[in-house]
């Protein structure tokens, strides 16, 4: 094996490593829409990061790098639209679906 298919295999083992790690929060936040232990901080600076990082990933011959930083791109993305649209409005609000079910119980 030469040096180079050895870096590609290592690349695309970690690849699928990493992707793996990060699909089941993404699977789970899609699921619940409960994204409140999610920091927005981290969420908008990680799709700043992934930005600036695209200038660097594009100038790279396709490979590994380019489907792992693509799916970071991706999860990246609607992990900060899921939280935008799932967060609750104002903290202390029961949404409305909740006033329902409690007034039916009733």
């Amino acid at each position: 094996m030469t040096g180079a298919s050895v870096a590609l295999l290592a690349g695309t083992v970690s690849t699928i490593l990493f992707a793996s790690s990060v699909l089941p929060m993404v699977i789970k936040a899609l699921r619940t829409r409960d994204l409140e232990s999610y920091s927005p901080a981290n969420l908008v600076l990680a799709n700043v990061g992934n930005a600036v990082h695209s200038i660097y990933v594009v100038h790279l011959p396709a490979g590994p790098i380019w489907a792992l930083h693509g799916f970071y791109v991706v999860t990246s993305a609607l992990m900060l639209l899921w939280w935008l649209r799932f967060r609750p409005l104002r903290r202390g609000v029961v949404p409305t679906a909740s006033l329902e079910n409690e007034r039916s119980l009733a």
